[in-house]
């Protein structure tokens, strides 16, 4: 494969490949700004209560009849949704109920990220106390009115 696209430039053989933000000078400027925003605000060091807060929120979720799993790493939520608990027997791929889930949820104004039949929550570091609540207040929401329970 990485053959394929060697060769003169003439050839047009290159890996055109790149992200509008590579090498801006403003995305480097602002990366450089929250850097530092992080050291002065110490965020990482002040994750242990939000991620204290996020497991028992998330905890609420893991009872609800279609929720297979709730599986956590910091601040990441993983939520697998499955058509039937006892066995944990996944939705087909065609109802594609995660992405239903996440349409359901941006109807209330919270945006999440579907990985399959996983909903994933990946809130900002300096999320706020009230919208950690209301990022899984809105996804419970959501999952309940997509899956009727």
């Amino acid at each position: 494969m990485f053959a394929a696209f060697l060769g003169p430039y003439e050839e047009f053989r290159a890996f055109f490949h790149g992200h509008t933000y590579t090498g801006n000078p403003l995305g480097c400027a602002v990366a450089l700004a929250s850097l530092r925003l992080f050291h002065e605000e110490r965020t990482l060091e002040r994750l242990g209560p939000k991620i204290a807060r996020l497991r028992e929120l998330a905890a609420d979720i893991a009872p609800l009849a279609h929720v297979g799993d709730v599986r956590q790493q910091g601040v990441m939520v993983g939520i697998e949704l499955v058509a039937e608990r006892a066995g944990r027997v996944p939705y087909p791929p065609a109802a594609r109920i995660g992405q239903c889930v996440v349409r359901a949820a941006r109807a209330r104004g919270v945006i999440l990220r579907p990985l399959g039949n996983v909903i994933v929550l990946m809130p900002p570091l300096a999320i706020a106390p009230a919208e950690l609540e209301l990022l899984v207040d809105v996804a419970r929401e959501a999952i309940e009115e997509v899956t009727g329970a």
